[in-house]
């Protein structure tokens, strides 16, 4: 199931990669070399350094899907980049409630608890914002029922998986 899970999240980085290119900057356009299109045909812009925006730009496009309890504490959860659909990349923020500076490994997949057919995405620490920017695509056959699903796995190695509901198409 390790390897799987493995094998999973490098081949959704890879989708990742090759569906996000750097566009070139035309004539009256931002020349900020951090700007690229999503297959979507999204703009996101990444800061120097850090691929998390700054929080007064970051908050524009997300939605807040509350706070859940996974593993006994209080996670607060926001989705960007618009409503989840099937086969389309899916943008989740995960604030934990506590900071270690990125040292927790957090991952998270739309679907099913098992996470067959979905790829699995693995947080990116934003430390202008303590918390945890995961891009992940859902399946091309999106189940009815489908979740975001979080695993939060801390430095000790304790797991725990909770899960909420995505604002789908």
């Amino acid at each position: 199931m390790k390897y799987q899970r493995t094998i999973l999240t490098l081949a959704a980085l890879a989708t990742l990669l090759a569906a996000c290119t750097r566009s070139a900057p035309d004539e009256g356009t931002s020349s900020n070399p951090d700007t690229h299109v999503h297959d979507d045909g999204t703009t996101h812009t990444a800061h120097a350094g850090d691929p998390h925006p700054k929080a007064t730009d970051h908050a524009h496009d997300e939605v807040s899907l509350g706070t859940v309890e996974i593993g006994g504490m209080q996670v607060e959860l926001a989705q960007g980049h618009g409503t989840v659909s099937a086969g389309k990349e899916g943008h989740l923020v995960v604030k934990l409630p506590y900071s270690d500076q990125g040292a927790t490994r957090v991952r998270a997949w739309i679907g099913t608890r098992d996470s067959t057919l979905s790829m699995v995405g693995l947080g990116e620490y934003a430390a202008s914002h303590d918390d945890y920017d995961i891009h992940a695509m859902a399946p091309a056959q999106l189940p009815v029922d489908a979740l975001w699903w979080i695993e939060i796995e801390k430095p000790d190695g304790t797991t725990s998986i909770g899960s909420a509901r995505p604002i789908m198409e």
